[in-house]
Order: structure tokens, then C-alpha cells, then sequence
């Protein structure tokens, strides 16, 4: 008999609460209800033995390394554009002190974990846990290890795919996130702090988490199975031993488990993955619009009978969203039938699917409804986002870096959001005025900023006179400081 997950955990409270009056008043009425309660109980344990016995052959453990050239500067396998510097690894995290005069090679190690998605080989994992490694090695559960090659990336939404060769590899199925509900039971397993094959289980805390600052594209389920580092790239299951997201990463102070842990959703991964196997690379769907929520004021002023929606601000001439024939002023209800919830999960979808999907919109405008359907163009950048980074930072005298919750927990900024700084150029601008790696950057002409990209827009478009003004945090200050960035 396999129990729903609601059912199953009030079945199990229920189990609970007999067994406590039983043996409060040890009535034989209670005896019998003990007994029948305690098959319940097992019942209930026994469909988390059959997840463990389906998942756990599917988990791998991935270790990888990276060769660096010391005079070149350290690079984590997270460090998007490649300037996370090695003064910061060692003044953080204990790398040997590099002489800067005779450069030199070294190796840096991780890892993490991930699993097979079908049975000649494919893994799932996180983008933070290959990056861009030199080496990647797999150990399944049978003990075998064997060396992966990296299919695809994206640092944006933290997905990546790699691969063995082979054939008859066990694998997982991918569910359904959106039918997940807060409350349901679910199942994480992965290889924390290296110890393989662990199994953690809890329920959905939350879905929709977004502007967490872990990735740009962020549509995170929360959960409270306990998952720490060595986790990321691990299945979340429910309990039919379906994947429904991949975890991802902690909030956490002191760097382990602390009850509130964030996986991607399936759902959002499948696109992404199908693209990633297909060209190695994701290209994302652009409508061409700025959106925002619709808050009680809007929705008075534009004559809505409740807050609901998202309300567009503005259309980029030439775009997918103009030639649809949306408009400035017009709010979007519903998405191939589906209530907006808010203006992130839609620039998430949008931009999960590949360009040319057609979206039907049902938008209020002028009083009315009104049906539209948009077809999705391609996101390209004006520039190179690496070499505007290289520039912009080579002109500041120093490079920034996420702020991960390892790397928060390590330099004490707790729950603090922001970029902070991993290398400072001796005797460039920002080692004059007196920054040190280390410090964090919390907002550009007083804009928050979470994420490099975020710090890289605000300084392009906040620039006045070619002088911009930074908040930087300390472990014991904050301060604002104007820089050049002539």
C-alpha cells in the first residue's frame, strides 16, 4: 500500500499521538489502536526505504580539479569570468601563499555530487560544481569511477550537465514541480562533507524563492531536508522517486545545515537541460518588455478589482513583444492559461524556453480582457559581458565575486547580500583608497546589488562623469566611496 505524502505524514502524526494516550492510560483499547498504528508507521518508513533503494544506485559522487597558474590568478569553478583572485583564496581559505615574481602552476580540488538522468549516462549537476574544471571524475555507488566530460553549463540558472560512457547505468525519472505543494514530504540525497549516499527527508517550506542572489535566473523550492555542502548538485525527490529539483544551495551562518535549503525545480531544468545536451549551450526567449508587479495602487489606477498580474512599463522598439502588439500600460493576467503570479517566475519562464516558443497571453487593457499570443525572440547581449567585466574591473583595480553561503559563512557576513571583492590590484585605485579583498560591495549609487551581473549593470548605468559611488562593507564598517571608472 503507498500512501499519498499529505497522508502519509497525517497518518503518521495521528500514530504518534495514539501511542502517547496509550501509554498515558494503557486502556487495551489503546493497545489495539497501538498496534495498528505502528504498521501504519512502518508503512509510512518503508516508502522512504523504496525512495532510498531507487535513488541512491543513481547518485554520484563528483570530484573534480582545475590546473591554475599562480601568476594569472586563482580561479574557483563559480568565478563566471574567470577574476577570483588567489590573493583571496589565500587570505580566506587557507591557500599557500604563490610568489608573484616566479609564477607557477598549482591544483585546486572540489566537489559535490549529481545524478543520472538516463541509462547511457548523462548526469545532472550544478554549474558551480564543474564550472570549468580541467578534470572531472565520477564514482557511482558500485564503486567505479570513471572520468566525465562536460556537456554543457549555465552559470545562470546554476544548471549543468556532463557525461560518462557507457550503457545500462541506473538512472532517475524527472516529475512535476509545479504540482508540488508546501507541506509535502521530500527526500534529498547527495555526499556532504564527502560522506556518500546520505539520505535527508523533510518537507516543501516554501516554492517560488527568488532574488536569493545565488543565481540570475531563480525560481527556488525551500525545503528543510537537511542539505549541506558537498550536497549541491544532488536530487530533491518526492516520494514516488521522482526528481523535482536539484539541490542547490543553504542559507546558513556557520556553514552547514540550519534548516533552510534551496533546489531548483524540475521543471525549469528540463528546457535548459534539453538545450545544454542538444548544443552545449543555453539560448534563452526574449519578449522585449519591462515588467514589474502590480501592487494595490496600480491596480486602483489602472481600474483592477484586485492586485494581480504583472504590469508592463515599457516595449523595446523592434521587439517580439511589440510586434505581438503589446503596449506600455497593458497588465498580464494569465500565460497559456495559467494565473502570473509575479514578474520574476515570468521572466523565468520566458527565458527558460528556447527563442521561437509561443506564449498565449491574456492581458487587461483598457477595462477588458484581451488574448494576444508572443512569439519569443533571442536574447543576445550588445557586448561581451566578460570583456565589458575585464575592462571595467582592470579600471576599478579590483574584482568582485557572488557571495556564496560558504563564503559568507566564512567571512562572517551572516545574512548580508551583496558582491564582495576577491582580488584588489596593489597600488590601483581601489587599493589607494584602502579596499581589501574580502570587503563587500552592498550597492551601486545606493542600488542593492546581489550578483556580478547586477554590480556590472549598475555601474554602467549609474555612472556620472565617469564616477560612480559604492557602499563597502567591512567586518566592522561600511563606508561610501566615489571611483573612477575613466
Amino acid at each position: 500500500m503507498t500512501h499519498s505524502p499529505v497522508s502519509a505524514r497525517r497518518l503518521t502524526w495521528t500514530a504518534c499521538l495514539i501511542l502517547a494516550t496509550s501509554l498515558a492510560f494503557g486502556t487495551p483499547a489503546g493497545a489495539e489502536a497501538v498496534k495498528e498504528e505502528v504498521q501504519i508507521l512502518k508503512k509510512a518508513s518503508k516508502a522512504f526505504t523504496d525512495v532510498a533503494r531507487t535513488a541512491i544506485p543513481a547518485v554520484v559522487f563528483i570530484h573534480v580539479e582545475k590546473t591554475i597558474d599562480a601568476g594569472e590568478g586563482a580561479r574557483p569553478f563559480n568565478d563566471p569570468y574567470g577574476l577570483f583572485g588567489d590573493e583571496f583564496l589565500q587570505r580566506f581559505f587557507g591557500q599557500p601563499p604563490q610568489q608573484r615574481q616566479a609564477p607557477r602552476q598549482f591544483r585546486t580540488q572540489g566537489q559535490g555530487s549529481g545524478f543520472l538522468i538516463t541509462e547511457d549516462g548523462y548526469i545532472l549537476t550544478n554549474n558551480h560544481v564543474v564550472g570549468d574544471a580541467d578534470k572531472i571524475m565520477v564514482r557511482l555507488q558500485d564503486g567505479r569511477e570513471m572520468e566525465a566530460r562536460r556537456v554543457g553549463t549555465d552559470p545562470r540558472s546554476e544548471v549543468a550537465v556532463i557525461k560518462i560512457e557507457g550503457d545500462g547505468f541506473p538512472f532517475l525519472k524527472m516529475g512535476d514541480s509545479d504540482a508540488l505543494e508546501i507541506g509535502e514530504w521530500v527526500i534529498a540525497v547527495g555526499n556532504p562533507f564527502g560522506l556518500n549516499a546520505t539520505l535527508t527527508v523533510g518537507v516543501v517550506s516554501a516554492k517560488g524563492r527568488s532574488n536569493i542572489g545565488i543565481a540570475e535566473y531563480e525560481d527556488f523550492i525551500q525545503t528543510d531536508a537537511a542539505i549541506n555542502p558537498g550536497n549541491s548538485g544532488g536530487p530533491l525527490l518526492n516520494v514516488d522517486s521522482e526528481v523535482i529539483g536539484i539541490n542547490t544551495a543553504i542559507f546558513s551562518r556557520s556553514g552547514g545545515y540550519m534548516g533552510i535549503g534551496f533546489a531548483i525545480p524540475v521543471n525549469m531544468v528540463k528546457t535548459i537541460k534539453d538545450q545544454l545536451v542538444k548544443t552545449g549551450k543555453v539560448t534563452r526567449g526574449h519578449i522585449g518588455i519591462a515588467i514589474r508587479d502590480i501592487n494595490e495602487d496600480l491596480a486602483d489606477q489602472f481600474g483592477l478589482d484586485k492586485a494581480e498580474g504583472i504590469l508592463i512599463d515599457a516595449v523595446v522598439e523592434g521587439s517580439a513583444g511589440e510586434k505581438a502588439g503589446l503596449n506600455h500600460g497593458d497588465i498580464i493576467l494569465e500565460v497559456n492559461g495559467k494565473r502570473v503570479e509575479n514578474a520574476t517566475l515570468f521572466r523565468n519562464m520566458v527565458a527558460g524556453n528556447p527563442p521561437g516558443t509561443e506564449f498565449a497571453l491574456t492581458i487587461f487593457r483598457d477595462g477588458k480582457e484581451t488574448a494576444l499570443v508572443v512569439t519569443t525572440g533571442t536574447l543576445e547581449d550588445e557586448t561581451d559581458t566578460r570583456e565589458i567585466a575585464q575592462e571595467l574591473f582592470g579600471k576599478l583595480g579590483m574584482t568582485v565575486q557572488n557571495l556564496t553561503p560558504e563564503i559568507a559563512a566564512r567571512l562572517g557576513y551572516g545574512e548580508d547580500a551583496g558582491v564582495v571583492i576577491a582580488q584588489v590590484e596593489p597600488g590601483g585605485q581601489a587599493a589607494r583608497i584602502g579596499i581589501r579583498p574580502g570587503y563587500l560591495v552592498e550597492s551601486v549609487a545606493r542600488q542593492k546589488v546581489v550578483t556580478v551581473d547586477a554590480f556590472l549593470d549598475a555601474v554602467r548605468e549609474h555612472a556620472s562623469g565617469g564616477r560612480v559611488m559604492l557602499r563597502i562593507r567591512g567586518a566592522r564598517f561600511a563606508q561610501y566611496v566615489i571611483m573612477s571608472i575613466e
